[in-house]
């Protein structure tokens, strides 16, 4: 099973969350248009941004280190 990319994990789930765009950028700070780009995946986001929308979806983002590294 491949593994999926941060960024991709964080779209998936910020379209299941079922809040709108609007939404996440009145809860975020984060303007529409960043959040519609990176949603598209024309863009990446900051860390800082990341970690607002993680906050405002309910979820988390976790690092992990591999055994032997």
């Amino acid at each position: 099973m491949a593994r999926q990319s941060i960024s991709a994990q964080l779209r998936d789930n910020i379209q299941k969350c079922g809040k709108t765009r609007y939404r996440l950028s009145l809860e975020t700070g984060i303007s529409q248009s960043v959040l519609s780009r990176f949603v598209s995946g024309k863009s990446e986001l900051t860390i800082a941004n990341a970690e607002k929308l993680c906050v405002a979806i309910g979820t988390e983002l976790l690092i992990k280190t591999k055994k032997g590294k």
